[in-house]
């Protein structure tokens, strides 16, 4: 496979990365050793993040903001130096813009919630229309299915073109003065597209709508910077992006935490309490009822230091060439069909395909009797696997310690697929 490699630029040493994943190094069925490429679903964790978990709950557990002994105050200076970091990874203006969550999905309930209890000028109701797309995750679309049902706001989407990207030549149609708020994946987890962002963000700031933006797919590979961004909100989850699992973001604007009421109540979100009424702290406590993921936000942190040293500009680099390599690798498989676009750019590094008349879980299972790892099914995409016509895709994904030799592991796995179907 050298001549196939050839002119492959840009890719980190992922040599000295993989040494970082003792998972890497673990052998399935008889000694294969494993071929990982389902970080879109999950991503491995590094010695550095296990380490930090490990030294945390050994050394500095207990609870955040309440006790004034020493290990009381060092777990609260870890979780909120978590929160220092992740602020500055995502150029934040302020670290209180930064709220802990235990996943993406619950940043997304918080903000839909939000806006379902809030008062004029951002309430939803039944006057109003909420905006997402064909292409998103089953958690950027059930949320606002919800918020419509209770409050009767009327529930609009874009559609998906034939070649994976969104269509936005109706955009003055589905964004009207209308609309509340306006919520998209910046990257596919299912096509790996990424969408363009600018067009649908100045869209909705002519008519005054706020903007929600799954970044879950984004975050992990590519600089995230929430003031270029120019959204409201930005939601994303540190098990895509080495951390532990129990522990996402969500990041909201200053002015927009201070307005909106709360989604959860209970300890820690409160000034005072009385049995008649109660009052809150400011963001981002506000929003972080009772004890938070705390060892998780600490992993988060390592996670991100991890990430930081290595250089998100040097992940996407490395991302783009494994995918253009994988792209262009996968096309010569007879009978391989790839949902969504069928060239590397404008893509992340996550590749969806069908296989003839192969269902994709037989195709995921003889791949893992080879040691493949790779998802199947509808990756809690449904819409656009109906979208295609299709009952679900076989999904390989990428990320900062994956190989050209994992492609091409793939792809020969593929063959042995066809052969084994006949």
């Amino acid at each position: 496979m050298t001549d196939a490699r050839q002119g492959l630029s840009g890719l980190l040493d992922t040599e000295a990365i993989r040494k970082d994943f003792p998972i890497l190094d673990r052998t399935v069925h008889d000694g294969k050793k494993i071929v990982y490429l389902d970080s879109a679903a999950t991503s491995q964790k590094p010695r550095q993040v296990l380490d930090a978990l490990n030294e945390y709950y050994e050394r500095h557990n207990a609870n955040v903001h309440r006790g004034v002994y020493t290990i009381a105050e060092e777990a609260t200076a870890l979780y909120e130096g978590a929160r220092d970091k992740v602020a500055a990874f995502i150029n934040a203006p302020s670290r209180n813009e930064v709220i802990f969550t235990k996943n993406a999905s619950e940043s997304l309930n918080l903000v839909a919630n939000m806006l379902g209890w809030a008062d004029e000028p951002y309430r939803v109701d039944s006057d109003t229309e909420i905006v997402t797309t064909e292409m998103e995750h089953h958690s950027n679309i059930v949320p606002w299915q919800l918020l419509s049902q209770r409050t009767g706001a009327k529930l609009k989407w874009f559609g998906i073109t034939d070649d994976g990207r969104l269509d936005l030549s109706n955009i003055d149609e589905i964004i009207t003065e209308k609309t509340k708020i306006v919520s998209f994946t910046l990257v596919s987890n299912i096509m790996g597209t990424i969408n363009p962002v600018e067009k649908i963000i100045r869209r909705a700031q002519q008519v005054g709508a706020l903007v929600c933006i799954d970044a879950s797919q984004a975050a992990p590979h590519m600089v995230l910077d929430v003031q270029a961004l120019q959204a409201d909100f930005v939601a994303f989850t540190g098990h895509k992006m080495v951390g532990p699992t129990g522990i996402g973001v969500l990041w909201g604007r200053q002015e927009l935490l201070e307005d909106l009421p709360p989604f959860l109540g209970g300890g820690e979100m409160i000034e005072t309490v009385s049995m008649h009424s109660s009052t809150y702290a400011p963001a981002p406590h506000k929003f972080e009822a009772g004890t938070p993921p705390i060892a998780q936000a600490v992993g988060l942190g390592a996670a991100v230091d991890y990430l930081s040293s290595i250089g998100m500009e040097n992940i996407h680099r490395h991302e783009q060439a494994i995918t253009q390599y994988a792209v262009r690798r996968l096309l010569e498989v007879p009978d391989l069909r790839i949902i969504g676009p069928a060239t590397a750019e404008d893509r992340g590094a996550t590749i969806s395909f069908t296989l003839g008349d192969i269902h994709p879980h037989d195709v995921g299972q003889v791949l893992d009797e080879q040691g493949i790892a790779v998802r199947v099914g509808h990756h809690c995409a449904r819409p656009v696997c109906l979208r295609y016509g299709i009952p679900a895709t076989t999904r390989a994904s990428f990320y900062l310690y994956s190989t050209p030799a994992e492609v091409d592991a793939l792809v020969d796995g593929l063959e042995h697929v066809r052969n084994f179907f006949g």
